[in-house]
């Protein structure tokens, strides 16, 4: 008798719905390709991370309500995002301190919650994907996914099996970019500066494209690269890992 396969909701969020759709239907390949049946639940909104980050505790945490119901009975949640996973796996359980019932479900959605690669990686024991990129690309480690949830070698040995892509690191790849939320609203001096530091770095490389796994990073690095008009592509990594390239690169035009 065969193995049930695991019943994955996926978590889409914002920036991938509203700018860069393809990412989730590229998570989906992944995860159907890795033996998951793959549900979107209609409910789900934002992860309640803006909230969160600007010290609206209240809006936070009716948000995170939200999202323990929308998400309860799948045996995990997967994200196309370091920063969004993190939000659910290490930040929910600790906005429902006063209410016992709702902290076991945050921390029981917490312990199922996973980020993409990671998932792939370190729970369905994928270690290669067939695809090809050909080309050089660099990747750029986001913070909430290197500091808060560990992930670092999971999308460089995935990508190692990509047809035709060689890596090229750049220095300065566990730098934040200076996105960092509502850090660049905050401080857009110092978020300047920063994204300005990371493009240097990855156009010293000379690769072709600029990986990651957060949107929101991919989005900041994308809009300072193309003002200096650098020639770098922008693309999130299951998108290379999904064979789903035909799109646009981020902030390009199908007219190029």
């Amino acid at each position: 008798m065969s193995e049930k396969p695991p019943r994955v909701g996926l978590f889409v969020t914002c920036l991938v719905d509203l700018f860069r759709p393809t990412v989730g239907f590229a998570a989906a390949k992944l995860l159907e390709d890795a033996g998951c049946t793959v549900e979107v639940p209609r409910t789900q909104t934002c992860c309640g991370q803006p909230a969160y980050n600007s010290g609206d505790r209240g809006d936070a945490r009716s948000i995170a309500a939200r999202t323990v119901e929308a998400f309860e009975g799948y045996d995990y949640v997967v994200a196309p995002s370091g920063s969004c996973a993190a939000m659910l796996r290490e930040h929910y359980p600790a906005l429902f301190t006063d209410d016992p019932g709702m902290a076991a479900k945050a921390a029981k959605l917490a312990g199922r919650t996973y980020e993409l690669v990671s998932f792939l990686t370190d729970v369905r024991g994928v270690t290669g994907v067939e695809a090809r990129f050909p080309g050089s690309v660099t990747y750029h480690d986001s913070c909430s996914g290197l500091r808060e949830l560990g992930i670092k070698h999971q999308p460089r040995a995935l990508l190692a099996t990509v047809d035709g892509l060689t890596l090229a690191e750049h220095a300065d790849a566990e730098v934040c970019c200076g996105f960092g939320g509502t850090f660049c609203v905050k401080y857009p001096d110092i978020s300047n500066t920063m994204v300005s530091e990371k493009a240097d770095a990855v156009e010293s490389t000379g690769a072709d494209t600029l990986l990651a796994g957060d949107l929101g990073c991919l989005l900041n690095m994308a809009g300072k690269l193309k003002r200096r008009g650098a020639k770098t592509s922008i693309r999130h990594v299951a998108e290379v890992l999904a064979g789903m390239t035909e799109q646009p690169a981020i902030g390009e035009s199908a007219e190029g």
